[in-house]
């Protein structure tokens, strides 16, 4: 879409919100809020985007600063919207074409209704177009005032006179402007209102009387343009939201046996065939295979799984990557870039962090796996600890293929154990082990006979 340019309303406190934190970066479904906006807002191709900011900005500045194409306007005081629009004048000097106005506590705007406005806009030539809704309830909301079928003014409802709010249909806030002489009919706005603001939709009655042409379009599922304004909206938006997510999942073949209690984020992928079980979080930039199984508790976060791979009961994922055929868990913990190669298998209460576990190995009990490079068909007894850590560096531990690692041993990093090699049970492993040894640290075992009764006859003296 040529010539589109966006400006982003976010200076307000959120006071309802009762938070420290900026309203926009509260979470919606995972994701703050203001990031739903934003990638609604790219979908459109705009050449500019301007954020205003007025309430912590330096919170806001630097949660966002990543994102390419966005510039920060200031709005202080914050007089209202048109005055908020009104400051970021000099972010589009020299902008010709469209601006979009988008609200950035209004998370659920689809690009499809983005791009709708768009076409409206620009096929009918008009100053302004207006997203509108028809609702049962409207309290809360500005009007939408029609003469015949053309839209006259927008009320606000503490202006509004009782005939005007029984009008169901109301302003979302979303607005297609023609740039085009806006900032000067911006000027013309004056604060004679309840709130002694300057609100935006008093421009429809201004090109009214300039006679320059206002538009509408209405979106049919009102949720578009819910905004968050409290902790109550917050989690509401957030169900509406996971809703949908889970509802394109299952329609791409993802079995989600309560979709009530599965919570998907936004840019999750899930293969077919791969089922869910209740009480499941996927988050982030989380990539889940074909075929997989996902037990009741699990917490998967910006990770990458195979196909077929099954995950046990309250299994947290982290950062980590799991291949084809793999199984994790119950009760197992992957940290950041730990890797299990195809078919390993960890466990209940195996940690696993910054490690490798080469294809067939196994640590099914009660061990810590960090820093460490696992070969091919390994056998990590229960209780083992990789001793990464000397007080000031970590270390790395090297296991090689068909390595067996007995019950309740320390390898302390760095430390090499060899092809094939033995490590025996509580074995505390110091130096390598070459290939095809036996490593063992115990004493040779001393049995006293006797000594129970000893110290029986001894206890009741």
């Amino acid at each position: 879409m040529p010539d589109v340019h966006i400006a982003v309303l976010a200076a307000g406190k959120g006071t309802r919100m009762r938070s420290a934190l900026p309203k926009v970066l509260h979470r919606v479904a995972g994701i703050p809020m203001i990031d739903h906006v934003l990638t609604t807002a790219a979908a459109v191709g705009p050449q500019r985007i301007a954020l205003v900011i007025g309430y912590q900005a330096d919170s806001l500045r630097k949660a966002l600063e990543p994102r390419p194409n966005l510039t920060f306007v200031v709005q202080e005081p914050q007089l209202g919207t048109a005055h908020a629009l009104l400051t970021a004048e000099s972010a589009f000097q020299g902008a010709q074409g469209t601006l979009l106005l988008l609200s950035g506590d209004v998370p659920l705007l689809s690009p499809e209704t983005l791009k709708q406005l768009v076409d409206r806009h620009q096929s009918t030539g008009a100053a302004a177009t207006v997203l509108t809704a028809v609702v049962e309830n409207p309290h809360g909301y500005g009007r939408i005032v029609r003469t015949g079928e053309r839209i006259a003014r927008i009320v606000e409802e503490r202006d509004a006179s009782p005939a005007e709010r029984k009008i169901r249909e109301i302003n979302s806030g979303i607005y297609a402007f023609a740039l085009d002489g806006l900032f000067d009919a911006l000027r013309g706005i004056a604060a004679e209102n309840a709130q002694r603001e300057y609100y935006l939709p008093d421009l429809v009655a201004i090109f009214h009387r300039k006679r320059r042409g206002v538009e509408t379009l209405t979106v049919p599922n009102a949720d578009e343009i819910r905004g968050v304004n409290s902790r109550a909206g917050l989690a509401e938006t957030s169900r509406l939201l996971r809703q949908q997510k889970n509802a394109e999942l299952m329609a791409e073949g993802v079995t989600l046996e309560d979709p009530a209690t599965t919570y998907v984020s936004r840019d999750v992928k899930v293969g077919a065939d791969t089922i869910i079980h209740p009480c499941v979080s996927l988050e982030g930039k989380t990539v889940i295979g074909a075929g997989c199984e996902i037990h009741s508790g699990v917490r998967i976060a910006d990770s990458r799984v195979g196909d077929r791979v099954v995950i046990h009961n309250h299994s947290v994922v982290v950062e980590a990557t799991i291949d084809n055929d793999a199984a994790v868990g119950p009760f197992a913990r992957l940290r950041p870039r730990a890797h299990l190669r195809e078919r390993a298998k960890v466990g209940n209460f195996v940690e696993v962090k910054n490690a490798e576990l080469g294809p067939g190995s196994k640590s099914m009990h009660l061990a810590y796996l960090g820093d460490a490079t696992i070969g091919e068909d390994v056998n990590i007894g229960a209780g083992t600890i990789t001793c990464n850590y000397d007080g000031e560096k970590k270390h790395a531990t090297v296991i090689e293929d068909g390595a067996f690692i007995g019950t309740d041993s320390q390898l302390i990093a760095p430390v090499k154990i060899g092809k094939g090699a033995y490590v025996g049970s509580g074995t505390t492993v110091r130096e390598d082990v070459p290939a095809g040894a036996l490593a063992v640290s115990a004493g040779k075992q001393r049995n006293i006979e006797g000594w129970v009764n000893k110290k029986k006859l001894k206890a009741q003296k």
